[in-house]
């Protein structure tokens, strides 16, 4: 059997390291907010080329907090309307509905699956004071049209980058640094995964940094002092030891997730598959490969009965969620497609030449 993801391969590399910083956490008896934390705070800062991170439980609060970040600062307030992808994870859209702003959905391009530039303009209003600008998949949406758009309009633009860790820009600008302030996920299953849930924000806004310092910590910079609302969403000190092992080798271990991709758009020759857009540039780090086939189900049927397991990311788009059915009267036709017809192959480090030869064959006998 080939496994969608084989978490346990995928860190068995770092398995010696781990165990040396669980001894040192330990040792040191220092379990919330501390060195580990800080360092990996500072190293996944410079890492994204910002002047800041904070550290969180999840990747959700990451995106939330942002927000409720800029209201306690007078940038947002309940009620604005903040433009967001609507093929997206439901969390993107949740995060705005947390934060009490109200979420418009706007279609994603067919080819690349990310928002489409060329419709915000129609769904920018009075109300509209930010947009939420999801990298799905691993690949960055369109930043440079996104961010003249906010320009021209005095709009905030946060990325939700939990899927995009070190993808690059043209002028080399890695996401999280392409935006007011950017939310990652380290889920253990995302390209850097913690152990665990963990979560951060970065951003060279220090203003709302300061701010995020405290809300993440029941908004208390100073024990038992709280200046605003917060809440208690802190990235775990042990997992914060984990991610400092693994960041190193992002960079090494995207590498191989684009050298699978190649094969994968170079190999597979099945007209019943639509292969995903890459121009072959860093933008796109291929936390997931997503080909679309009208024949969904026996495609997928086919392959586990070939030892390939697949997963659909996503079945149901958030406006036809029951949580969020105040929206599932929209049109939204090109989203509503996608989520019928899209399906994920197996693609990480851990995976082999000769299982990636075994996939390809496998969907170019379908």
């Amino acid at each position: 059997m080939i496994p969608f993801l084989d978490l346990k391969k995928v860190n068995s590399p770092y398995d010696a390291a781990f165990q040396e910083k669980l001894k040192v956490v330990l040792e040191k008896g220092w379990y919330i907010l501390g060195n580990e934390v800080n360092e990996f705070e500072k190293s996944f800062a410079t890492y994204c080329g910002t002047n800041h991170c904070i550290g969180v439980g999840n990747g959700f609060d990451a995106i939330t907090l942002i927000f409720k970040g800029y209201i306690a600062l007078g940038k947002l307030k309940k009620g604005d309307e903040v433009i967001v992808p609507a093929n997206t994870f439901i969390a993107s859209v949740l995060s705005i509905v947390e934060a009490d702003l109200v979420p418009v959905l706007v279609e994603p391009r067919l080819a690349t699956y990310n928002i489409n530039p060329d419709l915000i303009a129609d769904k920018i209003t009075a109300k509209t004071k930010a947009i939420l600008a999801v990298h799905l998949y691993g690949q960055l949406a369109e930043m440079d049209s996104i961010n003249a758009i906010a320009q021209a309009n005095d709009l905030l633009v946060i990325e939700d980058a939990a899927q995009a860790h070190g993808a690059e820009f043209i002028n080399q600008k890695r996401a999280g640094d392409l935006s007011h302030a950017a939310a990652f996920s380290f889920y253990p299953g995302k390209n850097l995964g913690a152990l665990g849930d963990a979560g951060a924000i970065v951003t060279n806004d220090e203003a709302l940094s300061n701010v995020l310092y405290s809300i993440r910590n029941y908004g208390s910079k100073v024990k038992y002092e709280n200046e605003v609302i917060g809440v208690n969403s802190r990235l775990d000190e042990l997992q914060a030891a984990f991610l400092n092992v693994k960041l190193p080798s992002l960079k090494q271990e995207n590498e191989r997730r684009m050298t699978i991709a190649k094969q994968y758009l170079g190999k597979i020759k099945n007209a019943k598959i639509k292969l995903p857009f890459w121009d072959f540039s860093n933008n796109h780090v291929f936390h997931l490969f997503v080909i679309r086939t009208k024949e969904r189900a026996e495609l997928q049927q086919f392959l586990l009965d070939k030892g390939i397991q697949t997963v659909i990311h996503y079945p149901i788009p958030p406006h036809k969620q029951k949580a969020l059915k105040q929206w599932s009267q929209l049109s939204l036709p090109v989203t509503e497609k996608i989520h019928k017809e899209v399906l994920s192959l197996p693609i990480s480090p851990a995976m082999t030449d000769e299982e990636v030869r075994f996939v390809i064959e496998n969907l170019n006998s379908f």
